[in-house]
């Protein structure tokens, strides 16, 4: 059984956190998801009802059981499925926000991906009151949908407590502090010896962290970032010429950024421009 709702994802979003979508897996022995690091700008919070699944994280494997759930922070590795023999009920939701990277680390939440819920009932109940919202009315009363997920979002802040068995290394979890920092600052020239000291360790480990957290370079990170921002202006400023929005960016070259902008799109920028710009 599948209940899943997708949503519109606002482009300029008004508010301080809004579901991507939502959803119900029960009674599905097959499911199971492999996403790349990078591949998903949102977080995502997996949640078991019943039933068994596992996690992969750094290769190895996690067992999660009845009000156990697995959080996600943007552009991270995921892989996850049911057990075949005994099928989770996963309960789950992506959601976005401006200040939720700061919100959840100032409580932690990048210390662990792996969370017990000390009252499922209360976590439950919000999600299945998000979930018939998405359901009934879809974008109508986007307001009611930025309510309802805030709420579902304060029930597993004020009631998750990290699983002992897997918690990042202090190292790891400074990487992900770094990471909205790095985000905001992307457009400016990434100067790796800066970004190592601001966490008191050499270039080489600076890096060697990073992988081991994103599963990716510092530098492919920052471009991720650049062409998001890119895409974003391509369309909200459409006064502005390619040139000023490469310029913006952080690619003074303009064929350069065409170039970077076809290997992650697939199309030209100005290509993007003219399909998704309505």
């Amino acid at each position: 059984m599948k209940r899943q709702i997708h949503l519109l994802t606002l482009p300029e979003m008004p508010f301080f956190c809004f579901p991507e979508s939502v959803g119900i897996y029960r009674d599905e022995p097959e499911h199971s998801v492999i996403r790349a690091a990078g591949a998903l700008n949102n977080f995502n919070i997996h949640y078991v009802a019943s039933g068994t699944g596992y996690v992969e994280i750094d290769q190895q494997v996690h067992t999660l059981g009845p009000g156990e759930a697995v959080l996600y922070f943007p552009m991270q590795a995921q892989r996850y499925y049911s057990s075949e023999d005994d099928p989770w009920d996963v309960r789950w939701f992506h959601f976005y926000g401006s200040g939720l990277q700061n919100y959840l680390i100032e409580r932690g939440f990048n210390r662990s991906q792996l969370w017990s819920v000390r009252q499922p009932a209360a976590y439950e109940e919000a999600h299945e009151t998000l979930l018939r919202e998405a359901e009934r009315h879809r974008m109508l009363n986007p307001a009611q949908l930025s309510t309802l997920t805030y709420s579902l979002l304060t029930v597993f802040v004020e009631q998750a407590s990290a699983l002992s068995d897997h918690k990042s290394s202090n190292s790891g979890s400074r990487i992900l502090e770094l990471l909205p920092i790095i985000q905001q600052e992307a457009a400016k020239p990434f100067i790796l010896e800066e970004w190592a000291s601001r966490i008191g360790v050499s270039t080489y480990y600076f890096c060697k962290l990073f992988r081991n957290v994103m599963e990716m370079t510092p530098m492919e990170f920052v471009t991720r970032c650049r062409l998001q921002m890119a895409k974003q202006w391509l369309l909200e400023h459409k006064e502005k010429t390619i040139g000023q929005i490469a310029v913006e960016a952080g690619y003074p070259s303009v064929s350069y950024f065409n170039k970077r902008f076809m290997e992650h799109e697939g199309m030209t920028p100005s290509s993007y421009r003219r399909l998704h710009g309505g």
